[in-house]
């Protein structure tokens, strides 16, 4: 083992997964800010972001981790590559909700996937949701129906198609919960970079045939945008969903996906500074219960 390799196993051994979680979500929070501002279709910013992603970690791929990306099993080989369709198809559907609904809409309800979490993992994963974790996800989600069906009710939902937007950032909840309860499960078997090279390798793949049979064009964007394509890549991409991976190696999926409830208070925040949308008061008790959710649901894996 080199020097580097050394000191990036130090580092590993010493990093906090829940110092590495509010890391991840405030690389996450950017997300839905960064898509607003790109003018390119939602799938070509997609696949874009998954790229480049994917174009950052290929040197440590090859360098430090190629043996054991060679010597994949073929079953762990197929349940990553599933894994990386079930994350195009979120990032699809999530991008394209972001364009059709408010950000704070959007960013919340694609967070509805601790639902399907905790079902998953208590049916496939075998693992326990005791009766403090259950009430901090059930806190979590709470908040999120009061930042979203409160605005709905006062007739705040904003956007050029919010219904569809919406029922498109659900159903990315769903596709998220089959990528974290996938991920938590290979993550006990193959090491992160090997694992994400071949999920975001195959999201990628999977989103450039979606954008080449939607006709978009792949080239001739301004460099702006592909300076939003980057910092996509590096911000929500690497920082974010990357660091997401680590962490499901060291906490349970529910306390990761909990945790992610705290993205939408985060681009609520962000919006309001950046895109000048303002929020209601639904959203700003709503978001205040969310991070409630989250405070019990991780304090009770602390003491486990």
């Amino acid at each position: 083992m080199t020097a580097g390799e050394t000191l990036g196993a130090r580092l590993e051994a010493r990093a906090s997964p829940l110092a590495a979680l509010v890391v991840a979500i405030a690389a996450v929070s950017t997300s839905a800010i960064l898509i607003r501002w790109s003018g390119a279709p939602a799938t070509v910013a997609a696949f874009y972001r998954v790229l480049f992603t994917t174009a950052l970690l290929a040197p440590l791929a090859v360098t430090r981790h190629g043996e054991r990306l060679r010597s994949l099993g073929r079953r762990d080989a197929l349940a990553a590559g599933a894994t990386g369709v079930a994350l195009a198809v979120h990032f699809g559907a999530w991008f394209q909700s972001v364009e059709w609904t408010s950000v704070a809409a959007s960013v919340t309800l694609v967070q509805a996937q601790p639902l399907f979490v905790a079902v998953g993992a208590w049916a496939l994963l075998g693992e326990r949701l005791g009766a403090r974790k259950l009430g901090g996800i059930g806190l979590a989600l709470a908040g999120m129906v009061a930042m979203s069906a409160g605005e709905f009710a006062a007739g705040a939902l904003v956007g050029p198609r919010p219904l569809a937007g919406n029922a498109l950032a659900v159903g990315a909840a769903v596709m998220m919960a089959a990528y974290v309860l996938a991920g938590r499960s290979l993550r006990q078997r193959v090491p992160l970079v090997p694992y994400v090279t071949v999920v975001y390798s195959v999201c990628a793949a999977v989103l450039c045939a979606i954008a080449l049979a939607q006709g978009a064009p792949l080239r001739g964007y301004p460099p702006v945008e592909w300076g939003l394509f980057l910092a996509m890549a590096v911000g929500p991409g690497v920082l974010g969903h990357t660091v997401l991976n680590w962490a499901l190696e060291h906490v349970e999926s529910s306390v990761v996906s909990v945790s992610l409830l705290g993205e939408p208070v985060g681009s609520t925040l962000l919006a309001l500074l950046l895109l000048g949308e303002v929020p209601g008061a639904w959203t700003v008790a709503g978001g205040a219960v969310v991070l409630g959710g989250i405070y019990v649901t991780a304090r009770t894996q602390s003491m486990e």
